[in-house]
């Protein structure tokens, strides 16, 4: 069973749970500290009770991992049609508000993140004072797990809000108000702390605690440092304007030198702790499954019960009632862009895992049939709830959300490499991610001759951006990686263009057919068979499918659609403002930027 990690820490209490106590010092244990951080079973409680706030209604359970992360140029929140005000769509389309309507609240993710974070203070003081460390390896893996934690919830701080607080020890009365800090400094520490952690926590299967995804383990943290080191050395937006950071410590040569060597790190416990899965679809389907084995492509997972989480809910394949597969009707929350289906090649299994053009029909008697969806309205396929082994019958499906997977390694060393040697370094890399993704009798084609034309840097970092949006479509990667590459609002705007033509039958989309056929398959009376998705298919199959339909046309894609991605300029915009309440609770030490 998956560990429940729900169940609120009898030993710690949370901080931030109120405008007016958002920055009390925590409760007192009613358990002697040098107790509880030198008593195994206990600190093991207390460093789960970190984890609590990923599972908090309106933490990462149902404010961060719905909101974030759209609209790029591969995906796109639908509500984002709603307009720049509305307190949804304003969170994807780069124009929310201080005052934002689904944010605004004294409880939500800003706050869960720093409660998470004095839990992890809390953790690795009393850790560090009393767990004997450096000769209990059991209380030396809490504390690199306890600080690993704590770099995630600064990880996403810092990927919504830019520059935020530092708070590396418990709150005491003298830090109850700190001013926030550029985020390079708190990056700094992030990674020096990464390093730290790494040398306490065993790989994936060495001991019996990190057999299981739901507890950090030394490939994750290699990985995640590694992420964190291309993130900081990346591009973003600065109130002065988007750069590099100026601090030397942080340039690319320096951080990617040390990314480079924690990739390889992890590559080379290929085998014996991290595997990449050789079906792309398998990944996904573990996911739902809720298969937490370590020691495969899943490194880390956020750890939700079942009764928590709303991942599939939010992001899988649309079902608009109970039916054979699910107890409610829900999914479809956000989806890819439209042209993105076409970009990939035809043979690519990504592109059919990834991009799903069906949702579940309203169920009679309870069985649903697949029903064509629009060209203007597609579904992320990596979460199905008929790949799940439960039935759900609420809006918290359980499902753990990855966190990393080792196919994103494998694509930071290509980039890395690409970056410090060259495009022949990077190769191989990229080839693995190829590979997987076609069928051995394409490879000769598909892999060896489309890399081995990649014979210079930016060609090799273009082709490494593509892989990018087929490999992490609809997994919330790709924001954070256009900003560190600096291409966010071009991107955006390619894709825009893309749809025009898209719609228009133009360009690059020339040979996208009009039309559609489609019909339910005999075979198992649930499942749509269709003629016309590829390029290419344009004969007439009136006669074979029961049903078509206009597939491509301006009425099916419309302007609304393509303009929604955004409402203010995304490079003006790469950041969340703190919300009202932290700004009016925080003794005027808070402030925003960006025009906010």
């Amino acid at each position: 069973m998956k560990n429940i990690v729900l169940i609120i820490s009898l030993v710690i209490t949370g901080v931030f749970t109120s405008c007016d106590d958002y920055l009390d010092t925590p409760a007192k244990s009613t358990i002697d500290e040098s107790v509880l951080f030198s008593t195994p079973d206990l600190a093991q409680g207390a460093v789960d009770g970190i984890k609590t706030a990923f599972a908090e209604t309106n933490a990462h359970r149902a404010r961060f991992v719905p909101y974030y992360g759209f609209n790029t140029d591969i995906e796109f929140l639908y509500k984002s049609t709603e307009g720049q005000d509305d307190k949804d769509a304003s969170l994807a389309a780069y124009s929310a508000t201080s005052g934002n309507g689904r944010m605004n609240t004294s409880n939500n993710a800003w706050a869960k993140m720093y409660e998470g974070i004095e839990r992890a203070n809390i953790c690795v003081e009393g850790l560090k004072t009393f767990g004997n460390v450096e000769t209990n390896p059991e209380m030396a893996r809490l504390l690199g797990e306890a600080i690993t934690l704590r770099a995630i919830y600064y990880g996403d701080l810092l990927k919504a809000w830019g520059d935020v607080i530092p708070r590396f020890a418990p709150i005491t009365t003298e830090t109850l108000y700190l001013p926030k800090v550029s985020r390079d400094t708190i990056y700094k520490r992030l990674i020096a702390d990464l390093d730290e952690a790494a040398d306490l926590v065993p790989w994936p299967n060495e001991v019996d605690a990190t057999s299981t995804i739901e507890v950090v383990n030394k490939a994750f943290i290699k990985g995640y440092r590694a992420r964190l080191c291309m993130i900081a050395a990346g591009y973003s937006q600065y109130p002065d304007g988007i750069r590099r950071s100026d601090d030397s410590e942080l340039s690319v040569a320096n951080l990617y030198a040390i990314a480079l060597q924690e990739c390889i790190d992890v590559i080379n416990q290929e085998g014996t702790s991290v595997e990449l899965e050789p079906e792309f679809e398998t990944v996904f389907k573990k996911n739902c499954q809720d298969d937490i084995s370590a020691g495969g492509e899943a490194f880390w997972d956020i750890p939700w019960d079942n009764s928590r989480g709303r991942y599939v809910s939010s992001f899988g394949v649309k079902h608009n009632s109970k039916d054979q597969y699910t107890g409610t009707g829900r999914g479809g929350s956000a989806g890819p862009n439209p042209s993105l289906f076409y970009d990939y090649d035809v043979k690519d299994k990504r592109r059919d895992v990834s991009c799903v053009v069906y949702r579940w029909a309203k169920a009679v008697d309870d069985f649903a049939q697949q029903e064509l969806s629009n060209i203007e309205t597609m579904y992320f396929g990596k979460l199905r709830y008929e790949w799940m082994d439960r039935y759900i019958t609420s809006s918290d499906d359980g499902v753990n959300k990855n966190y990393m997977r080792y196919a994103e390694v494998l694509l930071m060393a290509a980039e890395l490499e690409n970056e410090l040697n060259g495009p022949e370094a990077a190769a191989p890399y990229l080839k693995r991610i190829r590979q997987r993704a076609f069928d051995e009798s394409d490879w000769s084609e598909k892999v060896d001759t489309y890399i081995a034309g990649l014979s210079t840097k930016s060609a090799m970092f273009d082709a490494i951006v593509d892989e990018h949006a087929f490999e992490f479509c609809g997994e919330m990667l790709r924001k954070q990686a256009l900003i560190r590459w600096n291409l966010l609002q071009t991107k955006i705007d390619e894709a825009k263009v893309k749809m025009y033509n898209l719609r228009n039958r133009t360009g690059e989309y020339a040979d996208v057919p009009e039309k559609l056929y489609y019909r339910i398959s005999e075979e198992d009376g649930e499942t749509l068979e269709i003629y016309g998705l590829n390029r290419g298919e344009t004969d007439d199959k009136s006669a074979e499918y029961e049903f078509n339909t206009t597939w491509v046309s301006e009425e099916k894609l419309p302007d609304e659609r393509i303009e929604s991605m955004y409402y203010q300029e995304p490079d003006a915009y790469q950041f969340w403002p703190i919300w009202q309440v932290f700004l009016d609770a925080s003794n005027g030490t808070l402030y925003n930027d960006y025009g906010y």
